[in-house]
């Protein structure tokens, strides 16, 4: 190497990289959503979010967008792979897939879904600190950085009744959201959804990691949260649709180096 060789790279070069993906065809989209979608639930696994059969993470056909794909019922997140998901219609009948699907993931996820067609990603999970949070009467509060992620961009469920069997609550469920990215569900956990699997995902995991530094500071003493001046421009850095796609990209390589398995 020479000093003639060492000339700046283009940014646009670089970048080139992190750019969402392009696909010739609907197969070809509906392979990588169902990918992401695997590899998030190995992700939810290997943070602790699985608790028995609870949670569920979705991602919308390309194709057929009144159906979308869900893990199976009663298949370990940690073992679910691509050709284990469920595809399943604005009904609840499973049309592709070999197991039940959980009834409470229907009704939450395809009234999502329908109230939202910009979503193509919506996860929900019984996560420890998620839990602990709805259980009280706050909200995300702006106390670091990454919490500015949901500044004015979450809402709070009210409404426990019991399991989610009912489609009519599953709709107030998505009338909450409304264009939020996340919700409170009280008393039950989190649910977040995205424009992407990815973004979904990663809203899921920074979202659960955000309720426990909040319950970890409110803990520890008084706490001081970020001016809205500034929790609304870190907003605005981090909390659009592109910084969640990105910030699941290196969770992704991890685990697909780690667990080639769940491509089958």
């Amino acid at each position: 190497m020479t000093e003639a060789d060492l000339k700046p790279i283009p940014i646009e070069q670089l970048a080139e990289r992190l750019k969402p993906p392009t696909f010739p065809t609907p197969a070809h989209e509906r392979r990588h959503r169902k990918e992401r979608l695997a590899a998030a639930l190995r992700l939810f696994a290997r943070f602790g979010f699985e608790e028995g059969v609870a949670g569920h993470i979705t991602a919308r056909d390309p194709e057929f967008p009144h159906c979308f794909w869900v893990n199976p019922f009663g298949v370990p997140f940690r073992h679910t792979k691509v050709s284990d998901l469920l595809l399943v219609d604005s009904d609840g009948n499973v049309l592709k897939g070999d197991h039940i699907v959980n009834k409470a993931a229907f009704v939450i996820h395809s009234s999502v879904h329908q109230a939202r067609p910009d979503v193509v990603g919506a996860a929900h999970a019984h996560s420890l600190h998620g839990k602990a949070l709805s259980s009280t009467d706050q909200h995300i509060e702006p106390l670091t950085q990454d919490a500015c992620a949901f500044w004015e961009d979450h809402a709070v469920f009210e409404d426990y009744t019991g399991l989610v069997n009912d489609l009519g609550e599953g709709r107030r469920i998505a009338e909450t959201l409304g264009q939020n990215k996340a919700v409170i569900l009280r008393n039950h956990g989190l649910l977040t959804v995205g424009a992407s699997v990815e973004g979904a995902a990663w809203w899921f995991i920074t979202m659960e990691r955000t309720a426990q530094a909040q319950l970890l500071a409110k803990a520890a003493g008084t706490t001081h949260q970020i001016s809205p001046e500034n929790a609304k421009a870190t907003y605005a850095e981090l909390g659009h649709e592109y910084a969640g796609y990105i910030q699941f990209q290196p969770l992704f390589e991890e685990i697909a180096r780690d667990e080639p398995d769940l491509f089958d």
